[in-house]
């Protein structure tokens, strides 16, 4: 198949720092092009591909610039300005990207990255016989059944990026938004209920991410913390594999947090909460424990006296078996399958 794959404008693929979608995207493209098909990827000039890269924009702007309407728009008239070129389109971003979908005339493919605000439902409510739509997790198509899926792809990690260690260091791990949704200010309480040092590496670019973390969770912060800004993949799976134990304590319903399968298939148990994907992610008991969000901080710190139940290489096993790469790929294979046939008999 020929496939354009379009990323969103404002991050590189791989990112360089933090960027869930675009490392979906990345692993995505080179899964296709490694499945011997004809993959041309739509992103920023300083990004890294098997496939065939395409750009408009040399260098990615940033994380201040997610959602910039008309990086989005220009980089959706450099995708679409070909259309026969492809066979499928699959699009990661939404708005401009979403409309040149629905009235190009070629197979569309959007996976819904994030979640259905009400400008957004808005949008795909009139594209619902133009677009084919991919949720990330049961939970997230359940909030919008009635839009035409071509199916459920979990985000799948490369396990071989990974490492996997049994033995395991004093220390908690929290990656993520300094938003509150988030959960960096339980995590905070977690670790200060424990004593357990606590090891936090975080985005903080968006006003409402520095108003929480300066007003909310600074003051709060225990003196031996550990702080880090944005860091790169290697650091990121070192934390990972050597941490005690990730905490993931959201309180949105978050269609899928990638950090669950990452933190996984290093062999560390996860203590999250059951909003959004968490409970088909996490096998409470085996890879990790699911606490309510109301009882996080007790109660994640009287699961964390419990950890020697957890086996590191179960928590290893369920992504290779559930959450891979390959798995992914293969899940959009089909969709773009299902889309070509149903566009060929129509």
């Amino acid at each position: 198949m020929r496939i354009a794959e379009v990323a969103p404008p404002w991050l590189a693929v791989p990112p360089r720092g933090y960027g869930g979608i675009e490392w979906v995207v990345a692993m995505t493209a080179d899964g296709l092009v490694e499945r011997g098909h004809e993959v041309t990827l739509f992103a920023t000039g300083d990004s890294s591909s098997k496939a065939h890269l395409e750009y408009l924009f040399e260098h990615a702007p940033g994380p201040a610039e997610i959602n910039s309407q008309w990086l989005d728009t220009a980089q959706s008239l450099l995708a679409f300005r070909e259309t026969e070129r492809f066979d499928a389109y699959h699009i990661h971003s939404c708005w401009s990207a979403l409309v040149a979908g629905a009235v190009c005339g070629v197979p569309t493919v959007h996976t819904v990255h994030g979640s259905f605000t009400p400008e957004m439902r808005e949008v795909y409510s009139q594209t619902l016989d133009r677009i084919w739509y991919v949720a990330i997790s049961q939970a997230q198509r359940e909030q919008m059944p009635e839009l035409r899926y071509g199916g459920v792809v979990y985000n799948g990690i490369d396990l071989e990026r990974y490492p996997f260690r049994a033995e395991k260091e004093e220390f908690l791990f929290f990656l993520g938004r300094a938003a509150p949704e988030k959960g960096v200010l339980r995590a905070v309480l977690t670790a200060r209920e424990t004593g357990m040092h606590l090891v936090c590496a975080l985005k903080i670019s968006e006003p409402r991410e520095r108003v929480h973390w300066e007003q909310d969770v600074l003051p709060i912060l225990p003196g031996d913390a550990t702080v880090l800004m944005e860091i790169d993949h290697e650091e990121k799976a070192d934390l990972l594999s050597r941490a005690k134990a990730v905490l993931f304590p959201i309180d949105w319903d978050e269609p899928f947090g990638l950090v669950m399968t990452e933190a996984m298939a290093c062999g560390t148990p996860v203590i999250a909460t059951p909003r959004g994907s968490v409970p088909e992610v996490i096998d409470d008991g085996v890879t990790g424990f699911i606490v309510p969000v109301e009882d996080y901080p007790s109660a994640a710190a009287e699961r964390l006296k419990h950890l020697d139940e957890i086996d590191p290489a179960a928590c290893r096993r369920r992504v290779a078996e559930h959450f891979s790469k390959e798995s992914m790929v293969q899940g959009y294979e089909r969709v773009f399958e299902l889309a070509i046939e149903e566009a060929s008999a129509s």
